[in-house]
């Protein structure tokens, strides 16, 4: 049982703590509770400490809405942290659709299903293109584009108000990524998995891969998420710089041999490398 734990340490504290945040919003609108009140675009921590999504912010600018001082300073705290640990940990440890998405790799597991050698390959930048769509739509329109459609803010919403039809979206990006392509949302079209990318990505946790260490299983590559940060493995010791990096933890829980680690790396260390 203890190696088990230690194995899967980091799936399950994913999961605990995606599960801590859901439970804690719900409990704000459910019973009144000041711990975390509002939801994953704008929230108030202890009836004091505002957060503020950045893309969602964004999108509010290009919309033509006039930005709130404590707006401004829960994008600012946002920024910060995503400065230091990486955007898109807010991937694994804190989105809901993680949960949807891991859900659909694990059946495609189960069932075998492989990518077929003719299927469409979607490429990762669109996420990116994505951005430039909504920001523009939100220009035009006057309106938060992705956030109105957003799977994360429908099931976020879902989990705490209730879901009503958002199942069905839902449902759309669990039968996407169990047919389609592994990872084909989070991986390729989510807009603001792209947009944590950029503004993290001289983050300064990292994942540091040892060559020394290193067997080339290729366990890593099977399970990663954006296989493409993996360029270094076999080749040279280096922390893991690629923007696109989730910090999911599950290059380091499936390594044989403890070939990755966590470590801070600064930003003199990260342009160098």
């Amino acid at each position: 049982m203890s190696n088990f734990l230690y194995r899967h340490r980091y799936y399950i504290s994913r999961r605990l703590l995606q599960i801590t945040i859901l439970t804690l919003y719900f409990g704000a609108n459910a019973y009144g509770w000041k711990i975390a009140v509002g939801d994953l675009s704008s929230s108030l921590i202890f009836n004091f400490i505002p957060l503020s999504d950045p893309f969602a912010t964004l999108q509010m600018f290009f919309a033509g809405a006039i930005i709130a001082t404590d707006v401004l300073i829960g994008v600012g705290i946002i920024l910060f942290i995503y400065g230091v640990i990486g955007g898109r940990f807010f991937c694994s440890w804190v989105c809901p659709v993680n949960i949807i998405t891991e859900t659909a790799l694990w059946l495609r597991r189960v069932l075998n299903l492989q990518e077929k050698e003719n299927a469409i390959a979607f490429s990762k930048n669109i996420r990116y293109w994505v951005i430039i769509v909504s920001l523009g739509l939100s220009f035009i329109f006057s309106l938060t584009a992705f956030d109105m459609i957003s799977p994360i803010g429908i099931a976020h919403r879902g989990i705490i108000f209730g879901f009503g039809f958002g199942w069905f979206f839902l449902l759309a990006i669990f039968l996407f990524d169990l047919f389609s392509q592994r990872y084909g949302w989070c991986g390729h079209i989510c807009p603001l998995g792209g947009f944590n990318a950029i503004i993290g990505k001289y983050s300064l946790v990292k994942v540091v891969h040892d060559k020394e260490r290193c067997l080339y299983s290729m366990e890593c590559f099977k399970v990663c998420p954006e296989i493409q940060v993996l360029d270094m493995v076999g080749k040279k010791s280096k922390a893991i710089t690629g923007a696109e990096c989730i910090k999911c933890g599950h290059c380091i829980e499936v390594c044989p041999n403890d070939a990755f680690k966590v470590s801070i790396v600064s930003l003199a260390e990260q342009i160098k490398g």
